[in-house]
């Protein structure tokens, strides 16, 4: 019975650490989409952008802020990007000056 017990605990405890190990891949992942998405929604407004992902978003959209420089001029702008987590696109905001935010 001990046995059986002491079996049973170390096969849970594996199976909580694999599961936890899964869950962190797939944040991962998703916040890998979330950025490789809003960077590409916001070439029309950032060159070279580059992503900070909230890293788990709220209950339907991942979130993020997209820097760059501005497309045809020489500042610094960003925009805010939201993910939708059912269709997978990303929409973008208007353009936020490097004064107000910017992901660094």
């Amino acid at each position: 019975m001990k046995t059986t017990f002491a079996l049973a605990a170390v096969l849970l405890a594996s199976s909580v650490t694999v599961t936890h190990a899964a869950s962190d891949d797939a944040w991962s992942n998703f916040r890998s989409e979330v950025a490789k998405a809003c960077v590409t929604a916001a070439k029309g407004l950032i060159e070279n952008g580059k992503a900070l992902v909230d890293p788990f978003g709220s209950q339907s959209y991942g979130l993020a802020i997209v820097s760059g420089k501005a497309v045809g001029a020489n500042m610094t702008i960003s925009t805010i990007c939201a993910f939708d987590k059912k269709t997978r696109k990303a929409e973008i905001g208007g353009q936020i000056s490097a004064d107000k935010l910017t992901v660094k």
